[in-house]
């Protein structure tokens, strides 16, 4: 990040592979001098921690930065969902870290999914992630349908 905010002309980045849940070994992207780069992530608002190495967080390099919102309830019934969905589709590929749930029935998978949920999801979502809320340039509030309800923009 901070070679990109200092203008050079060529930065490189892994890869990171959804199904493995992982960075791909010895695989990196090409930033090349970017007028706008958008860095995606569940924790890149949150501020920086002693290390005693540095104390600067990636967010201390963002312009403009965007926290999309939604109850825990409705955010839990998409998980969900979108698990069920999965677990029809690259579920069943053999690298993936949730090949285990790929012939799960309806209920099990669903009843699995909600494990998961409340026993890490909702504890990352409401510790980790929900905290980092008021750090952001603009929150857009989704509703069930995932449609924008509310639209906050801090002043510039």
């Amino acid at each position: 990040m901070s070679s990109v905010k200092a203008g050079r002309p060529e930065v490189t980045a892994p890869v990171y592979d959804h199904i493995a849940y992982d960075i791909v070994p010895g695989q990196q992207i090409v930033v090349r001098a970017p007028d706008v780069l958008i860095v995606e992530g569940l924790n890149v608002l949150q501020p920086a921690r002693s290390t005693g190495r540095s104390n600067v967080a990636v967010s201390d390099f963002f312009d403009f930065s965007i926290y999309v919102d939604a109850r825990t309830e409705d955010v839990r019934g998409w998980y969900v969902d979108r698990f069920l969905a999965l677990r029809r589709t690259s579920f069943y590929r053999p690298g993936s870290y949730f090949h285990r749930y790929a012939d799960l029935s309806d209920d099990e998978a669903i009843a699995v999914s909600r494990q998961i949920w409340d026993d890490i999801n909702a504890p990352n979502l409401e510790q980790n992630i929900r905290p980092t809320r008021g750090r952001a340039t603009l929150v857009l509030r989704k509703g069930p349908d995932h449609a924008i309800e509310h639209v906050r923009l801090r002043k510039l």
